[in-house]
């Protein structure tokens, strides 16, 4: 009896989207972005663990990149979806 209630809403999901160099470009572009509003707005950006090269990841602290690149991966999942959805990916 809730056997038909729990298949119907997977049988409505799209299909999965297959990787590709668009999407990782899209990925990336994303994860850019998200860098870049990580070092404009947070505070304090190397405060606590640093990376092993800081330069090349903008000055942020171990922390600060997890959190844009949280960011980042949430946005780009986002593009990737939308994107897929319109057929452009």
């Amino acid at each position: 009896m809730l056997a038909p209630l729990l298949i119907q809403p997977l049988a409505m999901a799209p299909a999965t989207l297959t990787w590709s160099p668009k999407v990782a470009l899209v990925m990336i572009i994303c994860n850019v972005i998200a860098i870049a509003i990580g070092k404009a707005t947070i505070k304090q950006p190397n405060v606590g663990l640093q990376l092993p090269n800081a330069a090349m990841f903008g000055g942020l602290s171990h922390g600060a990149m997890l959190g844009t690149l949280s960011l980042g991966h949430l946005l780009g999942m986002g593009a990737i979806l939308g994107l897929a959805s319109r057929g452009v990916v």
